[in-house]
């Protein structure tokens, strides 16, 4: 699905902390995350430092979003 999504021109980015799993299935920007059970948060950390690690991840969510790539790409 991956594939046609980003054939129609529309860029996608895997958030994921398996990221072999988003190379398998043919993702061209993908972002590691934190853990299984909490992919893009840390509930052992204050409110604000969580909120700064959210931030940080969507940021290179966003990033990878306006990059072009020609294959797999990790956005460490």
């Amino acid at each position: 699905m991956v594939k046609e999504i980003e054939r129609y021109g529309i860029p996608i980015v895997h958030m994921a902390t398996i990221t072999t799993i988003s190379e398998s299935v043919g993702a061209n920007r993908i972002v590691p995350t934190v853990a299984i059970p909490h992919p893009v948060g840390n509930p052992s950390l204050s409110p604000e430092d969580e909120y700064a690690l959210r931030k940080e991840l969507v940021g290179k969510a966003l990033k990878a979003l306006t990059t072009e790539v020609t294959g797999t790409t990790h956005f460490e």
